[in-house]
């Protein structure tokens, strides 16, 4: 292949990946921060949740244990599965805010606020097989985060 056509097809890879990056599509891995501010629960569940739950929120079994969500009764309490996705949950991350975290930790944190997390459990609370009418909002899960030590 000559220079010339070799240099014109990487830049025609160059342009195409630029154009991708500036307009994100609807069915991306992960979503950028801009979009991910404005997302729905469902969007929040697709792209964040079903990576280790699954699509279906069956779960699964291999390098880790990923409990199902589907038909799940511990989803009763709609406080219990915010103060899950909000501080973690044994081997699951938190998806609040954390100030701990540095370098290459703090680049992989997913940090949802209040209003976000409401949405994805009210979502999940109402998909999969589960069926609580009840709605959290974005102050119910502000009371559920821990206290802020007071500084001297």
């Amino acid at each position: 292949m000559k220079r010339t056509a070799r240099c014109g097809i990487i830049a025609a890879m160059l342009l195409a990946a630029s154009a991708h990056a500036q307009s994100p599509a609807a069915d991306e891995a992960v979503l950028p921060p801009a979009v991910l501010a404005h997302a729905s629960g469902e969007q929040i569940f697709q792209h964040i949740c079903q990576g280790c739950h699954m699509p279906d929120a069956r779960g699964a079994t291999g390098a880790g244990t990923y409990p199902a969500l589907a038909k799940d009764a511990n989803l009763e309490s709609a406080a219990f599965a915010a103060a899950t996705v909000l501080s973690g949950r044994r081997d699951m991350p938190a998806f609040g805010p954390r100030t701990d975290l540095q370098g290459f930790e703090a680049m992989l944190h997913v940090d949802l606020d209040d209003a976000q997390i409401a949405a994805v459990v009210n979502y999940i609370r109402s998909h999969f097989g589960n069926h609580y009418a009840d709605t959290l909002s974005a102050a119910d899960v502000a009371a559920l985060h821990p206290p802020t030590p007071h500084k001297p």
